[in-house]
C-alpha cells in the first residue's frame, strides 16, 4: 500500500470509530474509502466490518464505568444480537443487496425520527421527561424482536445500526444516553463479531487493509466514547439526531440518485 492509502484508510477508520461510539454510521465512511482505493465491494464490506469490530475494544473500554448499569439488559439482547449477526453475514454472501440497499435509507430515517420523538412518545405514555420508566413485558419483547431485525441488518451491512438501537432503547425506558451508548457499543461489537466469522471462513477479508484500519478504529472508538461522556446528554442527543439525518440523506442518494 502507498503511504497515501495507509493514511486514508487509518483516518477513515478513526473517524468511523468515533462516529460509531457516539451514534452509528461509521460504515458509510470506511466502506466508500475502501472502494476508492480499489477494493471489491463485497471484500470492502467484510474488511470494514472486521476493522470496526476490532476497534470496538476501544469503545467498550471507554464506556467501562457504565457496564454495571447495563448488565441486566445484556442478558435480553445478546442472544438475538449473535443470532441476527450470523444470519446477516450469511445473507450477505448468498443474496443480492439491491433490494435491501433501497430499504436502508427508509430504515435509518424512521429510526432517527423515532429517536427524535422519544420524549413526546414517552410523555404520551405518562412518563416525565428525563425519568426512567419500567417497560412492560410486551415492550421488552418488542424491543428484543426489533434488535433481532437490527442485528440481521448489521451483519449484512450495518450502517446506522447505532441509531436504530438507540431509538429502540429510548422507547423502552432508558434515559441515560451514555448508558444507552455503552449498551449499543457492546451489542454492535457482538453483531460484527459473528458476521466477521462468516467473512473470515469465506476468505473475504483484505488483511493488510484491515490491519491498518483497525489501528485507526481503536483510537477513534476510544476517543469518541471517552469525550462523549463529558458532553451534556442533550448535546449528544442532538449529535445523534444530526448523524441520523445525514445518514438518511447519503443513503437516499446512494440508493436512488447515484
Amino acid at each position: 500500500m502507498a503511504p497515501l492509502e495507509i493514511l486514508g484508510l487509518a483516518a477513515s477508520a478513526a473517524a468511523a470509530g468515533a462516529i460509531n461510539a457516539v451514534a452509528g454510521g461509521g460504515t458509510l465512511v470506511t466502506f466508500p474509502t475502501l472502494l476508492l482505493f480499489g477494493t471489491r465491494p463485497l471484500v470492502a464490506n467484510a474488511t470494514s466490518t472486521i476493522a470496526l469490530f476490532l476497534g470496538t475494544a476501544g469503545g467498550v473500554f471507554g464506556y467501562r464505568r457504565k457496564m454495571a448499569a447495563i448488565r441486566p439488559w445484556l442478558a435480553r439482547f445478546v442472544p438475538v444480537s449473535v443470532l441476527g449477526g450470523f444470519a446477516g453475514g450469511w445473507l450477505l454472501i448468498h443474496t443480492s443487496d439491491q433490494t435491501f440497499t433501497k430499504l436502508v435509507p427508509f430504515l435509518i430515517l424512521f429510526a432517527t425520527l423515532l429517536f427524535l420523538g422519544q420524549g413526546a412518545l414517552r410523555r404520551l405514555g405518562g412518563a416525565r421527561e428525563g425519568a426512567a420508566i419500567a417497560p412492560s413485558a410486551g415492550a421488552v419483547w418488542a424491543a428484543v424482536v426489533f434488535q433481532l431485525a437490527v442485528s440481521v441488518y448489521g451483519g449484512y451491512f450495518g450502517a446506522g445500526i447505532g441509531i436504530l438501537m438507540l431509538a429502540s432503547l429510548g422507547l423502552i425506558g432508558l434515559t441515560d444516553i451514555h448508558e444507552m451508548n455503552a449498551l449499543k457499543t457492546v451489542l454492535a461489537s457482538l453483531i460484527n463479531l459473528v458476521a466477521t466469522g462468516v467473512f473470515v471462513v469465506k476468505g473475504l477479508i483484505d488483511w493488510p487493509r484491515a490491519g491498518v484500519m483497525t489501528v485507526g478504529a481503536v483510537a477513534g472508538y476510544f476517543l469518541g466514547s471517552h469525550f462523549a461522556q463529558r458532553i451534556p446528554q442533550k448535546r449528544v442527543r442532538q449529535f445523534v439526531t444530526g448523524i441520523g439525518f445525514v445518514l438518511s440523506a447519503v443513503t437516499f442518494y446512494q440508493a436512488f440518485l447515484k
